[in-house]
């Protein structure tokens, strides 16, 4: 469980920098993003124990690896909102939707299976923790929605923590925003990411968050 003063939010979805942009003008609200592709640091390729190294290159970095160096920056922020909209789980959501895919078949399920392992294995590393919360900007009602990690199988193991915040490509994105982090409620801490893992293998993508088994 994180530690840090403030609350850490990871925004998901179709985020558009202007909103990235709006939020940050806010009170009480920042924006942390990983450092850029070989931004000099000091003791730029040094890191310490278990943590990513900011100046890898993005070929060479792994699916969580941005959304790590994203959280490590939102922990040295003291805003009372930390919004980050770079996610470690980023490649896991993403095979996860691919593999219900019909054409995906048993290789989607293989691509969700390898990005699992070494999302867990950095996990288990320390090298990220999830974030306070899950922030989701919900696909436009004209387009298809498909499956989704966050508002699936997460927002079935904790729906406090995983929450819609608005409607893509909508007007006031940034109010809708705003008000949820005002509304956020406190609940239990999330399950051991290889449980929510499980849970995903386990969760029926056209089925209601709220019918389905979620780790205790």
């Amino acid at each position: 469980m994180r530690h840090e003063s403030s609350t850490v939010v990871v925004l998901v979805g179709e985020v558009a920098e202007s909103l990235l942009s709006e939020l940050g003008r806010s009170v009480n609200v920042s924006v942390a993003r990983a450092p850029a592709v070989g931004a000099g640091q000091s003791g730029a390729g040094q890191s310490g124990a278990g943590q990513p190294r900011a100046d890898q290159p993005a070929a060479e970095r792994p699916g969580w690896e941005a959304g790590a160096l994203a959280l490590r920056e939102a922990a040295r922020r003291q805003s009372a909102y930390v919004i980050v909209p770079e996610d470690p789980l980023a490649e896991v959501a993403a095979a996860w939707r691919a593999m219900w895919d019909v054409p995906g078949g048993p290789a989607g399920a293989a691509r969700f299976e390898q990005s699992a392992a070494e999302a867990l294995a950095a996990w288990r590393g320390k090298r990220f923790d999830l974030p306070d919360y899950y922030l989701s900007m919900a696909a436009a009602p004209s387009d298809e929605a498909g499956p989704d990690l966050y508002l699936g199988p997460l927002r079935a193991a904790r729906p406090r923590r995983a929450v819609v915040a608005g409607m893509a490509g909508r007007p006031g994105q940034a109010s809708g925003v705003l008000d949820a982090l005002r509304s956020l409620e406190h609940g239990p801490w999330w399950p051991p990411l290889d449980e929510l893992i499980d849970a995903a293998r386990r969760f029926y993508a056209g089925g209601l968050a709220q019918t389905q088994p979620a780790p205790a």
